[in-house]
C-alpha cells in the first residue's frame, strides 16, 4: 500500500511521534520513509562564524535530520533532505516531487483560539495536499 512515506521532522516531540508511526507503517510495508527538514526562508537565518557565512537554519536541519535517523533502525530505509523555502509549500512540493503515497505529520494539538491564533502547518498541509496524510497528536 506505502512505498514511500514523506516525514517531515522540526525535531519537536509531534514530530518524533509521527516519525515513529512512519517507522512502524514503514516496516509493514517495506516501504521508505523520506525525511524532511525545511529551512524556514521566511525567518532570518544567515550568520558570521568565524569570517564564514553560515545558514543557522541549514545548520539546524543537519542536526534535526541527524537525530531522526539515530531513532530509526536499520529495518528502515532512509533518505533525507534539507530543503529551504516555505514549509507548506516545500513540503507539498517535495511530496510530488518524491511521489509519495502518504505524508506523516505531527500535530500539537492546539485548540481553540491557540489554533487559530497561530496557525498549523500540519492544519495548512492537510488542507491543501492532494497526497493523504496521517497526523500523529504529540505526547
Amino acid at each position: 500500500m506505502y512505498e514511500t512515506i514523506l516525514v517531515p521532522t522540526d525535531g519537536s516531540d509531534p514530530a518524533g511521534a509521527a516519525l515513529r508511526h512512519a517507522a512502524s507503517l514503514a516496516r509493514v510495508h517495506d516501504a521508505t520513509v523520506h525525511l524532511l527538514y525545511v529551512a524556514d526562508t521566511n525567518r532570518d537565518s544567515v550568520t558570521t562564524v568565524g569570517g564564514e557565512v553560515v545558514d543557522a537554519l541549514e545548520s539546524e536541519g543537519e542536526r534535526v535530520i541527524e537525530a531522526a535517523r539515530e531513532q530509526l533502525d536499520s529495518t528502515v530505509d532512509v533518505v533525507d533532505a534539507v530543503e529551504t523555502g516555505d514549509p507548506v509549500e516545500t513540503i507539498l512540493d517535495y511530496g510530488d516531487l518524491i511521489d509519495a503515497d502518504v505524508i506523516v505529520m505531527g500535530t500539537h494539538g492546539r485548540r481553540g483560539i491557540d489554533r487559530v491564533l497561530l496557525g498549523s502547518t500540519t492544519e495548512r498541509v492537510v488542507r491543501l495536499s492532494p497526497i493523504p496524510i496521517v497526523t500523529v497528536r504529540g505526547e
